[in-house]
């Protein structure tokens, strides 16, 4: 056995780790394939100009979910929800600070979605419409909105249009969200479970799903069985960021998970969330990818419902207007 001398073994043993520090992001479940473009983007860009280098782990499901996970003890410094509520549960919880939306631009929102509608070949069932979703005989797959925020765009966008329809109309929007959820043959706790159950099981006539995962399914599934069908408004989604201060703060990688976000706003990173079939707010960026997004009118929880604090009481609260529209759900 050959005998290093003492001080390579020294050497060895001062040596840093091959990654000094490391991040771990919790983010929603449809955001998998873009993160596993963006972080290593990062991570090149980063380890040219810092002193330490820095390795990513990503922790995907319902936003909310991981929402309660980081609340309840998950170690992430970032998260990349796709809500502002999940968010706040963390500030209300002592991890992130009141000032989060005011630490980035565009309200600490670097790109946004909107749900739209994915049909089988053909569209059989001739869905062209959030109204064509309250039809008997309609089978809709879109998540919980108890825990996604997929899913809880989906009902939002879904009750915003019945809103527009009947001038505004409360009752009738309830009435209309109602027979749509009645058509919900099982309810997935994320996005990506309720693209499964459309997809792999074959399940539903119509998945109702951001507009950036219908390119996650077309790459993985094929695009010859699938249709997308851009509704005549949607609901904008702003996919929310913030560092998570209360453990970036005990691991001291406040620097790098600041970085990491900033990223995301960067023309690099930029181009890769557009090219992930998300909206981006860099007009150069935009500009080069205004093709792949078809115009749609798009309106606003802040216009719509009155701002998230508003929503959260008003429909998601316990025995709120979604709890009162699953109950009065005419069977199926």
């Amino acid at each position: 056995m050959k005998i290093r001398p003492w001080w390579v073994l020294l050497g060895l043993l001062l040596a840093p780790a091959a990654f000094s520090q490391e991040l771990l992001n919790a983010s929603y479940d449809v955001a998998r394939e873009l993160f596993d473009d963006i972080n290593p983007a990062f991570i090149a860009e980063y380890n040219k100009t810092s002193q330490q280098k820095v390795k990513i782990r990503q922790s995907h499901g319902g936003s909310s979910k991981q929402a309660r996970a980081v609340a309840d003890g998950l170690p992430a410094d970032v998260v990349t929800f796709n809500q502002v509520t999940d968010i706040q549960l963390l500030h209300t919880r002592g991890l992130v600070g009141a000032d989060w939306r005011q630490r980035l631009p565009n309200n600490s929102s670097p790109f946004y979605s909107l749900p739209v509608l994915l049909v089988r070949q053909g569209n059989p069932k001739q869905v062209k419409d959030w109204s064509d979703l309250a039809r008997p005989g309609i089978q809709v797959v879109f998540p919980n909105p108890k825990t996604s925020g997929n899913g809880r765009y989906t009902y939002l966008a879904a009750y915003a249009y019945a809103l527009a329809q009947n001038k505004g109309d409360a009752a009738k929007a309830k009435d209309f969200v109602s027979r749509v959820l009645a058509n919900v043959p099982v309810f997935d706790t994320g996005g990506r479970g309720a693209s499964t159950t459309f997809i792999e099981r074959g399940i539903g006539d119509v998945l109702v799903t951001f507009e950036s995962e219908i390119t996650a399914i077309r790459r993985e599934y094929g695009k010859s069985n699938l249709q997308e069908v851009v509704p005549s408004m949607s609901l904008r989604a702003d996919f929310p960021v913030a560092v998570v201060d209360k453990v970036v703060d005990r691991k001291g990688t406040r620097a790098a998970a600041t970085a990491y976000l900033r990223y995301l706003y960067s023309p690099a990173g930029q181009e890769i969330i557009a090219r992930h079939y998300n909206r981006v707010h860099d007009a150069n960026v935009a500009k080069k990818y205004a093709a792949q997004f078809p115009p749609v009118k798009l309106v606003t929880v802040e216009e719509v419902f009155g701002g998230w604090d508003a929503v959260m009481k008003t429909h998601f609260a316990d025995r709120g207007i979604l709890d009162q529209a699953l109950v009065n759900a005419p069977a199926r």
